[in-house]
């Protein structure tokens, strides 16, 4: 619970996964109340995404928990009744599944007998994800390739439809968050930089080959920068302890903190290096500049991270880029994965170039 909801009733917004949308979520809803800040936000999502959440301060946290005591049909109406106490004006749908559709349908019967006794009703907006346009894009024959509506301008869409004035700048936020001692002594030794790496994604087509990223760690590494890397499970961890002792100034962060405490060390990089995944988002949300890598996905499907430069994206180049939305299906060229067609030297020049427009700015 992070603030105190004022009298006006408040946004329900609904969006449960995957972590970088939820990213996304906050980056907009940060928007939103910075134009509307009399206005009370009621945000669901799963209880390990709160951080993201906390510099909004009209905004209250609920979550939910999909598998014990919100699991099907009698656990969402148990949800809905937890939020029926709220007694929401709007509700925004930015999930737009199964679960989301529910709770709508159980706000929407009530709303349809409360009209029957002359009690207020609450107005519902549901996202569409321009899956029509998304297949264009993927398909191999008759490919469509041209930009689509960035998602976050999808989730503003929602809410301008509910009737708020929602205008997103599209621009870098930076947010320096204080640093416990124990963190704060990992950007006390003098070097080039601090550079923050994702080198990991939930689907394998998307990941940048070991090796690669080995070289381009090497590069980095000699260049004198401070290498920091995020996100991940056990075997990544295991990955990054081989790089660790090849390499002593790369920390390893995954499974070392809080959610909360990694969001603040990435708040105080000078560049983060990401593929597509929520590596971006998260940089994004702390107002850094991400030099993301692109293989089998495409920029053009709506997930670049919010505010950053199109010229920071390595892509892969091949004609059936991008063959899928969410990286979910290989993409191979002469045999080979096409992100491992990225040079590691290309990366490390956007690296460089991307952090001496950010001094010279």
């Amino acid at each position: 619970m992070q603030a105190t909801i004022t009298e006006k009733a408040p946004l329900l917004v609904l969006r449960f996964s995957a972590m970088g949308d939820v990213a996304m979520v906050a980056s907009v809803l940060e928007e939103l109340a910075a134009q509307h800040p009399e206005l009370p936000i009621v945000m669901v999502s799963r209880p390990a995404f709160a951080p993201f959440f906390e510099a909004i301060p009209t905004l209250r946290f609920l979550s939910i928990d999909p598998k014990g005591r919100h699991k099907g049909l009698i656990g969402l109406f148990r949800l809905y009744r937890e939020l029926r106490h709220y007694r929401p004006g709007t509700l925004a749908d930015l999930h737009d599944n199964i679960r989301s559709r529910v709770l709508s349908l159980f706000f929407r019967l009530a709303a349809f007998m409360g009209a029957i006794i002359g009690r207020s009703s609450i107005k519902i907006r549901r996202i569409d994800k321009g899956r029509a346009e998304k297949k264009a894009l993927t398909r191999s024959k008759n490919k469509i390739l041209r930009a689509l509506e960035p998602t976050v301008e999808r989730y503003a869409k929602v809410l301008r439809q509910l009737g708020y004035s929602l205008t997103l700048s599209h621009r870098l936020c930076r947010k320096a968050r204080p640093l416990r001692p124990e963190l704060a002594t990992l950007f006390s030794a003098p070097c080039a930089g601090y550079i923050g790496i994702s080198p990991f994604a939930q689907h394998d087509p998307k990941r940048y080959a070991l090796s690669k990223m080995t070289e381009v760690i090497d590069m980095l590494n000699k260049k004198d920068y401070r290498l920091f890397i995020f996100g991940g499970g056990a075997s990544e961890k295991a990955q990054v302890a081989v790089w660790e002792k090849q390499f002593p100034g790369l920390i390893n962060l995954i499974g070392q903190f809080s959610l909360r405490e990694e969001l603040d060390v990435m708040s105080h990089l000078d560049v983060m290096l990401s593929m597509d995944s929520s590596g971006m988002h998260m940089a994004s949300l702390m107002g850094v500049p991400v030099v993301s890598v692109w293989g089998p996905t495409h920029p053009y499907a709506g997930f670049m991270g919010y505010g950053q430069a199109q010229e920071d994206a390595v892509q892969a180049n091949h004609p059936d880029r991008p063959n899928s939305i969410y990286g979910n299906r290989p993409l191979l060229s002469n045999g080979q994965p096409v992100i491992d067609q990225i040079d590691p030297e290309d990366i490390v020049a956007a690296i460089e170039r991307r952090k001496r427009n950010r001094k010279e700015n």
